[in-house]
């Protein structure tokens, strides 16, 4: 295997520090500056291939200008003032909301009016500074990360707030329909690619997905099976569904074949779980 150099931006982060980890299990150099340095001397500090994990995401719609500043902000410094070998921006597949299809080169919809719809517009700006700045000698590459599963119940992501609600509560209120879907993907599969796609990727824009809808029925009942948690389900929820990701580029590119994303759901339990409950129950309230 050959050995790279790597910078990881946002290596605190659940992404950034789970990628760091497997690089350097690899026989990789990996470098993790401080997000917080100067715009300068986190630009100087840039070695070999550059993955941007930095970002917000649960917190986003209270901190509206520390979302633009992580996707935006400090990322248009290292575009114009860094040295690297190619720089991958961790973009997500939420930009596909509202759309028709999930394909890389889809036409987006964004609604600058909804307040849910910061994220993904700092998102897309993010990544049109990357095909602005990207040159074939210095290639920038743009992944639209689906919903990560795995490491430990650290992450905000909806799988995870179940999770904690679950194992502290007996119990999980869920507020949108069983019949809500959307993709999600394991991070030993995120963090494999990510190491494909930074040190030879051939494409501008990935989506890094499963390429599975899983449903909200499929979750809580993994969940109350895990953990014999009560599920109750809001009267009148409402359905939420996000289009179909496609990740034929993948496939074709790298032969990707990603793992069922529910499989790991019970190594993120503590060592001793609350014992599961045979046909534990999903109701609604």
């Amino acid at each position: 295997m050959n050995t790279h150099v790597f910078t990881v931006l946002g290596a605190q982060g659940f992404v950034g520090q789970a990628l760091s980890q497997w690089l350097r299990a690899r026989g990789h150099e990996v470098h993790t500056p401080a997000r917080q340095l100067p715009p300068a001397e986190l630009s100087a500090s840039l070695r070999g291939h550059v993955v941007y994990c930095i970002g917000l995401t649960a917190d986003f719609r209270s901190r509206p200008w520390d979302t633009v500043d992580a996707h935006v902000g400090v990322l248009r410094h290292l575009l114009a003032e860094g040295r690297f070998a190619s720089l991958t921006y961790l973009s997500s597949t939420r930009v596909y909301l509202g759309g028709d299809a999930g394909h890389e080169d889809a036409p987006l919809t964004v609604r600058p009016e909804a307040p849910d719809q910061l994220y993904n517009l700092s998102k897309l700006m993010g990544e049109s500074l990357c095909h602005a700045a990207h040159r074939p000698e210095k290639p920038v590459r743009v992944v639209r990360l689906s919903n990560v599963v795995g490491g430990d119940l650290t992450s905000d992501n909806f799988i995870y707030a179940l999770l904690r609600e679950a194992l502290a509560t007996g119990a999980i209120q869920l507020n949108s329909s069983l019949d809500s879907a959307k993709d999600y993907i394991a991070l030993a599969d995120v963090t494999r690619m990510l190491e494909c796609i930074a040190s030879h990727g051939r494409a501008r824009c990935y989506n890094l997905a499963s390429g599975q809808q899983t449903r909200h029925g499929e979750i809580v009942q993994a969940i109350a099976a895990l953990t014999g948690a009560r599920i109750s389900v809001t009267p009148d929820a409402p359905r939420m569904d996000f289009p179909a990701i496609d990740i034929r580029r993948l496939r074709e590119e790298f032969g990707f074949a990603p793992q069922p994303p529910l499989d790991g759901l019970a190594a993120l339990l503590p060592a001793t779980p609350t014992p599961a409950t045979p046909g534990a129950a999903i109701s609604p309230l």
